[in-house]
């Protein structure tokens, strides 16, 4: 299972699930409000809301942590990725501000996986050894 976890590039991983719960975000108000029709109702859902937004802060603490210990040292990620999730619980709690709060929250999270993913590939390539 550990091996699993080190060839994962949790980058990637925190960036997938950034843009997906940016087009849940966008999308889903528009093509899926037929939903209610066949008795699902993930509109406005809470709990899902929630779950949305705690998948993404744990794939986004364990990657951005693990490249920060591992690899470049630098707090640029974990700030963009802090102001990112302090914008997207207000998104949560201002409820008539959503759409303020959305396009923030999901900058700042998908800048701060990026900006991670190339600090690690950096690092990686200066510890390539010499041929």
């Amino acid at each position: 299972m550990t091996n699993f976890i080190k060839r994962v590039n949790l980058d990637f991983l925190g960036i997938v699930t950034s843009v997906v719960c940016a087009i849940h975000c966008a999308i889903l108000p528009l093509v899926i409000t037929s939903l209610p029709v066949f008795g699902l109702n993930i509109m406005n859902n809470l709990p899902f809301e929630w779950l949305m937004i705690g998948i993404a802060f744990i794939v986004g603490c364990f990657a951005l942590t693990h490249g920060y210990q591992r690899h470049h040292k630098s707090m640029k990620p974990l700030l963009a990725f802090t102001a990112g999730f302090i914008f997207l619980i207000c998104k949560q709690f201002f409820y008539t501000y959503e759409f303020l709060f959305l396009a923030p929250a999901v900058s700042l999270v998908l800048y701060a996986h990026f900006i991670n993913f190339r600090y690690c590939v950096r690092s990686r390539a200066r510890n390539i050894p010499a041929l």
